[in-house]
């Protein structure tokens, strides 16, 4: 159960830098000299790496475009984004 709740935990906090960093995008486009806008972007991104490398670290690749270094095509390991063990 704590496996769970770490796993969802991580996945919230990817998908929480992510949606800040598609704002900030569409921001940028209609305001591309801003600069704290920009650094609101460089620096949401660097937390969004970050946290996508601490979920893949434990639980394996979030999309499939993922570079190969185990000698498997890992993303078939985890559940997909519909099935429930997902959520």
């Amino acid at each position: 159960m704590a496996e769970d709740n770490n796993r969802a935990m991580l996945l919230r906090r990817v998908q929480m830098y992510d949606f800040a960093l598609q704002e900030a995008r569409l921001f940028l486009d209609t305001h591309p000299t801003d600069v704290s806008a920009i650094a609101y972007f460089n620096k949401h991104k660097k937390l969004c790496e970050e946290a996508k490398a601490a979920f893949e670290k434990l639980y394996g690749p979030l999309t499939d475009d993922q570079e190969i270094t185990s000698g498997r095509w890992e993303w078939v390991d985890n559940p997909w984004p519909w099935e429930k063990e997902a959520q």
